[in-house]
């Protein structure tokens, strides 16, 4: 959960599929953009071409959903926007 100051991003992408060059790049700009505003950025190895994001449980990306990769100002977004509820 978050303090109120922190954000948990989960990133779930398919192993199988070789979406790890993806999940480290997403990773690598959260890392970036939030340094220590960020709990946790989860990666969670999945299957069956899943590249799903999710800020504080809540889905902001699904590739069955939205199709593709998500754009990474997409995810910065809707972090930005969590912490501004949380502050």
């Amino acid at each position: 959960m978050s303090d109120g100051s922190t954000v948990k991003v989960t990133i779930t992408y398919c192993a199988e599929c070789g979406y790890e060059p993806q999940t480290l790049a997403l990773t690598e700009t959260l890392m970036k953009t939030f340094n220590h505003q960020l709990t946790a950025i989860e990666l969670v190895p999945w299957y069956e071409g899943s590249f799903d994001v999710a800020v504080e449980g809540q889905l902001v990306h699904s590739m069955y959903r939205d199709g593709g990769f998500p754009e990474h100002s997409k995810v910065v977004d809707a972090v930005k926007a969590r912490l501004a509820r949380a502050s």
